[in-house]
């Protein structure tokens, strides 16, 4: 059940095509309400290259005008899932590129409007670790959501090309998604529900972001069908079919973070083969240095073996896998590769108990935030944390390429576990 939400700004309500008639705006009215904008905006505790960049967003979105079929070009194909299809677009009139969501639904005139109404909170939802929304409308039998455009990617597509993303990205990643989370939970009252890699976004500004959340309760009842292949990323808790709450979200992060970490889904674990062969050298497990266990385990369902080739394994039914994630320890990052803090970071996000799991104030609690550069740093980051070998990394290009961009956010310190606990109040 989605908690109460506060109305829709009037200057950022663009109407989608199914809008009995036009919007009585004015350029007066609209100029009073990006001020207005610009207030709220103050009180997100932005750096000044934050805001400016949310400000020009906004201008951009005010210049838009009613959103129609008509006005858009297609570019490209971006991706599919959740029971729709991304395609990079051009909107004609403003000539501004966005992300169009095309989604196929069957359903009765009443509930489309409903929808359509329900996604109009995404106009409020104003911030640097959000996809912006330029607004939602129905034509010829498909609901469409118009996004900011983020050219980098998804995640899930940077880890096809990269492998593996180092240690220090994900840390930035981790501050991204927190405040994202934080940020929907504080000023909208709502969940996010689908944290994975595919809806983890970034671009070539450096800029990492949430798209797909669940502000729209009917749109999630007529799209029911559809999530079946994204319930590998749900909670104990959800599985089970009881209460849950952000602390769902939080085990979704912990979960993406291990899959980006070695690079495919972590469900269930590598064996000691398949994790040499992922690290390039031979893996321990536990404090004594036990080598990881070898015991045959079967591969999760519709994911291909692992891009090192060696995860033979059968395939997992659903159910199997969804038995597994209630029933079987939570997975973890191998020992010896990842910084001792980054493993504790992670183990807390995946505590199968949601009452013991850490929450969005424990989480931001074990950061110690830098404030962003104003200066970025030229060239490609840091290598990752990790004593690899050098055949075992993504090539330097390759990091270049995908993380040049991240190179001014701020980089993740956690602080102990004794100095969390005893800070958690």
């Amino acid at each position: 059940m989605l908690a109460r939400r506060k109305p829709v700004l009037p200057a950022l309500t663009i109407n989608p095509a199914i809008a009995e008639g036009p919007s009585p705006t004015s350029e007066g009215a609209s100029e009073a309400n990006l001020v207005d904008l610009q207030k709220k905006l103050a009180e997100l505790e932005l750096d000044e290259q934050q805001k400016k960049r949310l400000e020009a967003f906004l201008t951009q979105k005010a210049k838009v005008g009613e959103l129609k079929d008509d006005d858009f070009e297609r570019i490209s194909e971006l991706g599919a899932g959740n029971g729709g299809v991304v395609t990079k677009v051009q909107h004609r009139p403003s000539g501004l590129i966005m992300a169009r969501k095309l989604i196929h639904l069957e359903i009765k005139p009443a509930i489309r409007n409903q929808i359509i109404r329900e996604l109009q909170v995404l106009h409020e939802c104003n911030s640097p670790y959000i996809v912006g929304f330029y607004g939602a409308f129905y034509s010829d039998g498909e609901i469409s959501i118009c996004m900011e455009h983020m050219d980098g990617g998804s995640l899930d597509q940077v880890l096809k090309e990269a492998k593996r993303i180092p240690e220090e990205i994900l840390g930035k990643v981790s501050i991204a998604v927190l405040r994202g989370l934080a940020y929907l939970r504080e000023k909208h009252q709502i969940m996010h529900r689908d944290v994975k890699p595919s809806n983890i976004l970034v671009n070539s500004r450096g800029e990492i972001k949430l798209c797909d959340f669940g502000v729209s309760g009917q749109l999630i009842d007529s799209m029911a069908n559809s999530f079946v292949g994204t319930r590998s990323y749900m909670s104990p808790e959800r599985l089970q079919g009881t209460h849950y709450s952000v602390q769902s979200d939080i085990w979704s992060m912990g979960l993406s973070l291990v899959e980006l970490s070695i690079g495919r889904y972590p469900i269930p674990p590598p064996d000691a083969k398949e994790l040499e062969a992922i690290f390039g050298r031979p893996m321990v497990d536990g404090i004594e240095g036990e080598p990881h266990s070898i015991s045959p385990r079967p591969r999760p369902p519709g994911r291909p073996i692992s891009g090192h080739g060696t995860d033979s394994r059968p395939a997992m039914a659903i159910f199997e896998l969804l038995d597994y994630i209630v029933n079987e320890p939570p997975p973890k990052l191998p020992n010896g590769v990842f910084t001792q803090d980054f493993q504790e970071f992670v183990n807390k996000c995946l505590i199968k108990n949601p009452a013991e799991r850490a929450d969005l104030k424990m989480l931001m609690l074990l950061q110690e935030l830098q404030a962003p550069d104003k200066h970025p740093r030229s060239g490609p980051p840091s290598p990752a944390p990790c004593p690899l070998p050098r055949a075992a990394r993504p090539s330097q290009d390759l990091q270049h390429h995908y993380f040049v961009g991240f190179s001014h956010l701020p980089s993740l310190r956690l602080r102990t576990r004794q100095w969390a606990l005893q800070h958690d109040t």
